[in-house]
């Protein structure tokens, strides 16, 4: 195995790796916020429809969308300034190996003493979750029950959203805790080549994942019914045959009860593959009821908010019934947005992403294994007489990666805005183009999405271009 050798690692003081660390943490901060400054005076500055949107997208819509925009901007830079100062203090003051320490005088009085590490590592993951989560949960509120509330897109009660959020915490610490387990046990026990092992079990473990969440994780969250017989399955059926499309079932997820925004997505491997609309997608859609079949309490809670819901509307609309403005799609538009979607299966989006990423973690996992026992990393963040490998997963991952991190982010932006144009060009070429275009717009008013933003922060952030360089590009292909 190639190590680094211990001259070369007496030139490197532990305070020079922390300090570096550090500067880079706000170089990244200080970098960020100066993308977000520009996109904010964008929002700012553009209070008038573009001209090449204006026989399509009307004032009061553009107004309702940049001050939408306006509202998550200035929350994202209170949160942004809250977890920086967050950060900052977490690595000044030592309390990584204070918690870790902490975790440890846990597990001890239990009867575990240090040589269980694995133990004390989930102690740890449980300990930092929950105080992580208890931190950050007055944000979410304020973003879920404020800024999204008061633009329209709130579907949600408080009791809804505490239930919501506590299933949440408890399906990930179920799927968290024995992963780490086994990868710790993996890179403690693996010997010399112990990367290799790390990388397959990873590859196997994130496959699984993506190959039961959406019919084992997620229907724990939202309801998922097939999609009911009609012109729009037959249509979307004959759609997926056209272009040999292996689909296996078609849903509808019932997100309404969440957001208003709407999604659409496909999943699955090989011959098995589902495809899962948003009700908010679709224009006008009623789910199906069947009343012969007995409500659970969960459906029953559902169905307590839903009534909660129309109270608060009736008490806030007038007398006077106000005419509804629709939303989502229609057929043939839902079709437009589907091809984009199956674009991206057809020409091989998604293998060549998931071939990145898997190339990215061998290697990730490579640098790891040549790092893991420098005992200057560990002292840099105050580890002094031990070297836990949940640390050294900490450190290296999230620390010593980060420089590397923020290039790749930006390369795989960039190759995601080129596969977005590439799978509008696929739906061009299914005569879908001119229905496409009126989806996005669609699509764009009903989320308020701004259709104006700043170059280079679209080009930093925006894994999807921005609405005028999509409409440019349909154009051009017309």
């Amino acid at each position: 195995m190639v190590d680094v050798t211990k001259e070369e690692v007496n030139l490197i003081q532990p305070e020079t790796i922390f300090w570096s660390i550090f500067t880079f943490m706000w170089i990244v901060y200080i970098w960020e916020s100066y993308l977000s400054h520009r996109q904010k005076e964008t929002f700012e500055r553009t209070k008038e429809v573009p001209e090449p949107l204006r026989d399509i997208l009307d004032q009061e819509t553009f107004e309702k969308s940049r001050l939408y925009q306006l509202d998550k901007a200035r929350f994202g830079f209170w949160h942004g300034v809250f977890g920086q100062t967050e950060s900052t203090l977490i690595l000044l003051y030592g309390v990584i190996p204070w918690l870790w320490k902490f975790a440890g005088d846990i597990t001890a009085n239990f009867g575990y003493g240090s040589e269980y590490e694995i133990v004390q590592s989930l102690v740890f993951i449980l300990l930092s979750s929950v105080v992580s989560y208890v931190i950050d949960l007055p944000w979410s509120i304020y973003s879920t029950f404020v800024v999204e509330e008061r633009h329209g897109f709130n579907k949600q009660t408080f009791g809804f959203f505490i239930k919501d959020q506590f299933k949440k915490q408890l399906v990930l610490f179920a799927i968290l805790l024995p992963i780490v387990a086994v990868l710790i046990y993996i890179i403690q026990w693996g010997g010399q080549y112990f990367f290799i092992y790390a990388w397959v079990f990873a590859f196997v473990t994130s496959m699984l994942l993506v190959t039961i969440y959406a019919d084992y994780i997620a229907p724990l969250f939202d309801k998922y019914t097939p999609l009911p017989e009609g012109e729009l399955r037959t249509s979307i059926e004959g759609l997926a045959a056209s272009i040999a499309f292996p689909l296996y079932k078609l849903y509808v997820v019932e997100g309404s009860k969440r957001s208003s925004h709407s999604n659409a997505y496909f999943y699955g491997f090989y011959k098995n593959k589902r495809i899962v609309l948003f009700d908010t997608l679709i224009e006008d859609y009623k789910p199906c009821v069947d009343e012969d079949k007995p409500k659970d309490k969960e459906e029953d809670g559902e169905e307590e908010q839903q009534e909660d819901q129309q109270e608060l509307l009736e008490k806030e609309e007038p007398s006077e019934k106000k005419e509804e403005k629709k939303m989502g799609c229609n057929n043939d538009e839902i079709l437009a947005v589907l091809a984009h979607e199956l674009g991206h299966w057809k020409l091989g989006h998604n293998l060549k992403n998931i071939v990145i990423s898997q190339v990215n973690l061998f290697l990730c996992f490579f640098l790891f294994a040549l790092l893991l026992q420098q005992k200057v990393l560990f002292e840099a963040f105050e580890f002094y007489d031990s070297q836990p490998t949940l640390i050294a997963l900490l450190i290296i991952f999230q620390f010593v990666f980060s420089p590397y991190n923020e290039l790749l982010s930006f390369c795989m932006t960039v190759l995601s805005r080129r596969f977005e144009f590439q799978a509008d060009a696929f739906a061009k070429s299914l005569q879908k183009a001119e229905k496409l275009r009126t989806a996005l717009i669609k699509l764009h008013k009903d989320n308020l999405g701004f259709p104006v933003a700043d170059w280079l922060y679209s080009a930093w952030h925006y894994s999807h271009p921005p609405l005028l360089e999509r409409i440019g590009a349909l154009d051009k292909t017309d």
